[in-house]
């Protein structure tokens, strides 16, 4: 690939996240009312992260898996799961999710 045709999908990118971020706030002024727009900008940021996470930590099919059986992923992402229902920190669940497929993986034998 040529330098040029990176620099080009960095701007690509950089727009698009920039449009995506900047328009709301440039053309919703007000406070919205609508119950059903509330709600749903409330479940946006959940359903975006489920629909990035959920396929990898099923499938293990990111380019440098953190575990190879499909096991551990499944236990850390049902530890992750029962942990956000009871409403901990981000950052706590993802801790022990992540020890959860690490203590999974040593009890199957695979580390």
């Amino acid at each position: 690939m040529s330098d040029i045709y990176v620099y080009i999908c960095i701007f690509i990118m950089a727009a698009a996240t920039y449009l995506v971020r900047a328009l709301p706030m440039t053309l919703i002024r007000g406070e919205i009312k609508n119950p059903f727009m509330k709600s749903f900008l409330h479940y946006v940021p959940f359903a975006t992260i489920s629909a990035l996470i959920l396929p990898d930590a099923i499938f293990c099919t990111a380019k440098i898996p953190t575990t190879a059986s499909v096991i551990s992923a499944i236990v850390g992402l049902l530890v992750a799961f029962y942990l956000s229902i009871k409403e901990k920190d981000l950052i706590i669940v993802c801790f022990i999710a992540c020890f959860a497929v690490f203590i999974t993986d040593k009890i199957l034998g695979l580390e």
